[in-house]
């Protein structure tokens, strides 16, 4: 008996073990445990549900736990069906005994889900403000993960739960609306951190690509880093418009690529902090649209653009500093010439430090009459910093083309681009009229000294005398109260007329002129003297004496053949209006094109004959004329001469109208026989050659490009002719 007792429990015991072995390696399949999985799943979430079919189950004896693995089960979560691959979880043995939470974990493979319903179901177990937002601005897209959870004994996840798997055709589109399209990347989560890898992306139609990008949530403080990069692409400047502001418009054909490494923080508010950014830009192509009118005095090959290519860029932004250098070639009409660069942005400040190499590309800069020689190496260097709305200081300007330099220190402008502050500036070069150019400007607090050996002023002469605008100067300098001290040794008004020591001083208040004394003398020794004096009812007084008139003249264009004579200007001014004389003496004149045509109409060939001689000299002119605005009226013009007398008055708006009469006095036969008759010859002719009863009257009418000439030939003298003729002969 007790051998067949013994012998029972030996079989019951090889049952068991064969039992537990066969449960053990193979398991069995079966759906009696269905029903406990869905009070369990219940349990944890009330809206959660599963469908199984059949269960596989193998027997873990070390923990003594039962492991169940279901294949191809459903979730529902409010009525929304989740296909899964296969769910596996253990369910200890002695917690089903003592009626606790069973289910010790949960092992999840899903197939392609949406994205959307993933969310739902994490929100469900653990929701947040940052899933809220998720579930907003996820679009589209498919996961696919495994996932490994852990239970506590009431059926809570614990923080060791671990989810890898991927996403892919992913669609987001950002609070700012813009969208990012095409999102597929693995991913990797566990506990708090989160890793996204081989990730692919497009966004504002440029293809993005990243390696890795880790997340760390640490109390609520999310911390961002990693690593993303574009392939090489051309970019449609409008979708950069909130990136490049004020400046998208200027740019077209931007083609780049980019390597570029990141980190940031975000805090329960969304709100970004400690960006950091390094980046390496290759940019293949740029065409940056610039204000031809601003540069074409400089860069006369200028069009309509600038093209950067092939330029290597460094990038890195930290603690809200943003430094970018980089090098490459720029190109204008084609012509390619080197740029290097860096630029420092802190708030609204920004430090520059460029460099720019002209040798195919033609540099001028015409107010020096300066050109840079043709495929011969200049190098341009500015350094300085730009605040926003309020200044620009270059801290250094310098151009260097073999032996000509140029340069400038410590110039400072205001946002308007007028000049606050200037230190230095030293010239030293060879102009386009092979004048030497030796000057400098230096800064003793407020005041200036000019200091030179030998200043080429013919093109600065040029634009003072085109200027209308008596405010020129001003336009130029911002609140300026200082005085200039000023010693050339020579001074060239054109390439052959030049002054010896010039010396003197300009006092400027709140950037105008209030003073200025200037003398200098030709090489015959004849003076030039220049005075602009203020006086106690703030009107300004100019004067102008030069005893040789030629080069000052003869910048009129119109003006043919003047030669000798002395130039005579007084003028005074209040506010905008200014009332003027001009006087010049003992001149001749070869020709002067609205006079010939007059002489011409009125068929007086004679004296139309000297004007291509020797010419037709003149005694006296005086101006009379005041200005206000753009308009200037002539009250007289007067010339007596042995040949010719002329006297007119008239208006010119500037660049609108001429508008000019007069009459004009040959010395002809009729005035001669008229003149030799006794006693009344002299009453009416005078003594002087010129002096006559009949001559000539005209109109000169139109825009300054197309004037129109009228002439009445014959014409009987009047009285004011007449007067003004008999003064200059009491005078003479």
């Amino acid at each position: 008996m007790i051998k067949k007792i013994i012998k029972f429990f030996i079989y019951l015991f090889g049952v068991i073990v064969l039992a537990s072995l066969y449960l053990s390696f193979i398991g069995l399949e079966t759906n009696k445990f269905n029903q406990l999985i869905k009070n369990e799943i219940s349990q944890g979430n009330k809206k959660l549900e599963i469908e199984l079919k059949s269960v596989k189950i193998l027997l873990k004896i070390s923990n003594l736990s039962i492991n169940l693995k279901v294949v191809d089960p459903v979730l529902i979560f409010d009525e929304k069906k989740i296909e899964l691959k296969q769910t596996e979880s253990n369910l200890s043995i002695i917690s089903y005994i003592n009626k606790n939470f069973s289910i010790n974990n949960l092992l999840i493979s899903t197939k392609d889900i949406e994205l959307q319903e993933v969310i739902s179901i994490v929100r469900s177990y653990k929701n947040s403000p940052e899933l809220f937002i998720l579930q907003k601005i996820i679009k589209k897209g498919y996961l696919a993960a495994d996932i490994n959870i852990n239970f506590d004994e009431k059926g809570k996840i614990k923080k060791d739960y671990k989810v890898k798997g991927l996403v892919k055709n992913g669609k987001i589109k950002l609070l700012n609306k813009k969208t990012i399209n095409d999102l597929n990347f693995n991913f990797q989560i566990k506990n708090n951190e989160y890793q996204l890898k081989d990730i692919s992306t497009e966004f504002n139609q440029v293809k993005f690509s990243s390696k890795l990008i880790s997340i760390k949530d640490e109390e609520k403080i999310f911390y961002v880093n990693g690593f993303f990069k574009n392939i090489q692409s051309d970019i449609k400047i409008g979708l950069l418009e909130s990136l490049l502001k004020d400046y998208y418009k200027n740019i077209d054909n931007l083609n780049f690529s980019s390597d570029n490494k990141f980190s940031f923080n975000i805090d329960k508010k969304f709100k970004v902090k400690n960006i950091k950014i390094n980046s390496k830009i290759n940019l293949n192509k740029l065409d940056f649209k610039i204000n031809v009118l601003n540069f074409k005095k400089y860069l006369p090959n200028l069009k309509k653009k600038i093209r950067l290519n092939d330029h290597l860029i460094k990038l890195s932004f930290k603690e809200k500093v943003l430094n970018i250098s980089g090098k490459g070639n720029f190109l204008i009409d084609n012509k390619l010439d080197i740029l290097e660069y860096k630029f420092i942005k802190k708030n609204d400040s920004i430090f520059f430090d460029t460099k720019i190499i002209f040798e195919k590309n033609p540099l001028l800069i015409d107010f020096l009459k300066y050109e840079k020689e043709k495929n011969v190496q200049a190098l341009l260097k500015i350094e300085g910093l730009f605040k926003k709305k309020e200044y620009i200081n270059f801290n250094k300007i310098s151009l260097e083309e073999n032996n000509n330099h140029f340069l400038i220190e410590g110039l400072s402008l205001n946002e308007k681009l007028k000049i606050n502050q200037i230190d230095k500036i030293k010239i030293n070069f060879l102009n386009n009229d092979k004048i030497d150019n030796k000057i400098s400007l230096s800064r003793n607090k407020e005041n200036y000294n000019i200091k030179g050996k030998i200043f080429d002023v013919s093109y600065l002469l040029d634009k003072m005398l085109e200027d209308n605008d008596n405010k020129s100067i001003s336009k130029l300098l911002n609140n300026f109260n200082s005085t200039i001290k000023i010693k050339i040794d020579k001074t060239h008004l054109d390439k052959i007329s030049f002054l010896n020591n010039t010396n003197g001083s300009i006092t400027l208040k709140k950037g105008g002129i209030v003073n200025l004394n200037l003398v200098s003398n030709f090489s015959d020794n004849k003076e030039l003297k220049f005075t602009i004096n203020t006086n106690d009812n703030n009107e300004k007084i100019t004067t102008l004496f030069s005893g040789n008139a030629k080069p000052l003249v003869k910048r009129y264009k119109f003006i043919k053949g003047f030669e000798e004579g002395s130039l005579d200007f007084y003028s005074t001014k209040k506010d905008t209006a200014s009332s003027s004389k001009l006087k010049i003496y003992d001149f001749k004149l070869n020709e002067l094109p609205a006079l010939t045509k007059i002489l011409t109409l009125a068929s007086l060939q004679g004296i139309a004959d000297l004007l291509t001689g020797e010419g037709i000299r003149f005694n006296d002119f005086e101006m009379t004329f005041s200005n206000k605005g753009k308009l200037m009226t002539i009250d007289e013009i007067y010339a007596i001469g042995p040949a010719i007398s002329i006297l007119m008055d008239g208006y010119i708006e500037n660049d609108k109208l001429v508008s000019l009469s007069g009459t004009l006095v040959p010395a002809t036969t009729i005035n001669k026989f008229i003149g030799s008759i006794p006693i009344l010859g002299n009453i009416l002719v005078g003594k002087k050659t010129g002096e006559g009863v009949f001559g000539v009257s005209f109109k000169i009418k139109g825009p300054p490009k197309d004037l129109k000439t009228t002439v009445n030939p014959i014409k009987t003298l009047t009285p004011r002719f007449i007067t003004r003729t008999l003064e200059k002969i009491k005078k003479n």
